[in-house]
């Protein structure tokens, strides 16, 4: 491979990149081929610039350093540029409509970045601008994750069909969007998530109707959830926007902490992974996420890659 452009068989010019859902796993497969080509092309040095000339806006009401850090990282990377936008100094902050804002900014950028808390915003913001809208975070999806995520395990286990993943614990947008991403990609998944705090009901059905050769399960039980899967998954209890829940769900969720018993009952070549940030001692213990297992570091650089593929092929 030489460049990008041998590999430019699914088109994807345009579009916006919302959820897994809108995406079919041929365009998946692209998107990851690319990535793990501009990922071998930055390491021999011989880094190519798609975008050139190209502008990317980045709306941030939540804050980060992943996310900002692999995008900003990224546009730049590819020969293009990244505008940090805080929602507090963007007029959107002080009651301008969605649709004005997204009009005027698609008359500025080719592409939108947005990290926020409300999934309809991003929706509004996708349906009113005329370039590319990229999800970087809501409360119910984390795309841009799980496609590093996928990435990952293609490195670590060589492939992704047929791979079972097991998440373990809170059922938010990073169990909504790992959901899709496997039942897409012929994955396994089973959540295990304590009583009243399960994935939403509607995206797990989603999640199932896309699983035509896999399967989907959602349980109240880590071990069940846990027994010979080849990837452990696990993500912090309480988000951003619930520290006020901290102390009560530490005392739900205690059952639900990766351990070293805990992983027993996984394959013993299980591949631990965390989208990061973790809190070693509630969610995961220190010595499986500092363990030999885990791969939390290589999965956070393949955001940049990742996010890259995207950018160049939504932009490009």
């Amino acid at each position: 491979m030489s460049s990008v452009n041998e590999l430019d068989q699914v088109k994807l010019n345009g579009r916006d990149f919302l959820t897994l859902a809108d995406y079919t796993r041929e365009e998946l497969d692209y998107l990851l081929e690319l990535a793990l080509h501009l990922k071998k092309q930055r390491k021999l040095g011989r880094e190519e610039q798609p975008l050139k000339g190209k502008t990317l806006g980045m709306i941030f009401e939540k804050s980060s350093t992943r996310t900002r850090v692999s995008f900003e990282a990224g546009i730049y990377q590819l020969g293009g540029s990244g505008l940090f936008l805080s929602s507090k100094d963007l007029q959107i902050g002080r009651g301008e409509p969605v649709a004005d804002t997204a009009k005027v900014l698609s008359g500025y950028l080719d592409g939108i970045m947005i990290r926020t808390y409300s999934q309809e915003l991003v929706q509004q913001l996708a349906e009113n601008a005329s370039i590319p809208v990229i999800n970087g975070l809501t409360d119910a999806y984390h795309p841009c994750q799980v496609l590093a995520d996928l990435q990952t395990i293609m490195e670590v286990k060589g492939a992704l069909k047929g791979v079972k993943v097991a998440y373990i614990g809170d059922g938010n947008n990073m169990a909504h969007s790992l959901m899709l991403g496997s039942a897409i990609m012929g994955m396994d998944i089973s959540v295990a998530s304590p009583k009243g705090y399960e994935p939403d009901e509607g995206i797990t059905k989603k999640a199932i109707s896309l699983a035509h050769d896999s399967f989907v399960v959602v349980t109240n039980d880590p071990i069940e959830a846990i027994k010979d899967a080849d990837v452990i998954y696990t993500d912090v209890w309480a988000s951003m926007g619930q520290e006020e829940e901290q102390e009560k769900r530490e005392a739900i969720f205690t059952d639900f902490q990766v351990n070293d018993e805990l992983v027993k009952h996984a394959h013993s070549d299980y591949t631990f992974m965390h989208c990061l940030p973790a809190h070693r001692g509630e969610e995961v213990s220190a010595s499986i996420i500092d363990g030999n297992h885990s791969v939390v570091f290589q999965e956070a650089e393949n955001r940049l890659h990742a996010q890259k593929a995207l950018m160049v092929a939504l932009m490009g």
